[in-house]
């Protein structure tokens, strides 16, 4: 946390995870950027905007990622994975009432 200002971790379900002190969790804001239309400066400008965040609690997490792509790449994946499975499950449900 001291190489990480404004980084702190969080457990739930899916275990461990990093996040900013006083937002969501870092996986959610680096699969936000990857998604807007928006490049450069102008997605860490749009991510703050729609994301109620400040420009530094971004960059915070953003560095966060730099360091450990890995460990954000798997929890986005696992998120994306678990989606997935529960669109799946509802389709499923749909089909039986249709």
């Amino acid at each position: 946390m001291t190489e990480h200002p404004g980084i702190v971790f969080k457990d739930g379900p899916s275990g461990r995870r990093a996040a900013l002190a006083f937002g969501p969790d870092v996986w959610e804001i680096i699969k936000f950027l990857r998604e807007i239309d928006e490049r450069g400066a102008s997605a860490v400008s749009a991510a703050a905007e729609v994301l109620a965040l400040s420009e530094a609690q971004l960059r915070a997490a953003m560095h966060y990622y730099s360091a450990y792509p890995a460990e954000i790449d798997a929890e986005i994946a696992d998120a994306d994975a678990e989606s997935r499975s529960a669109e799946s499950a509802w389709e499923a449900e749909q089909r039986l009432l249709a």
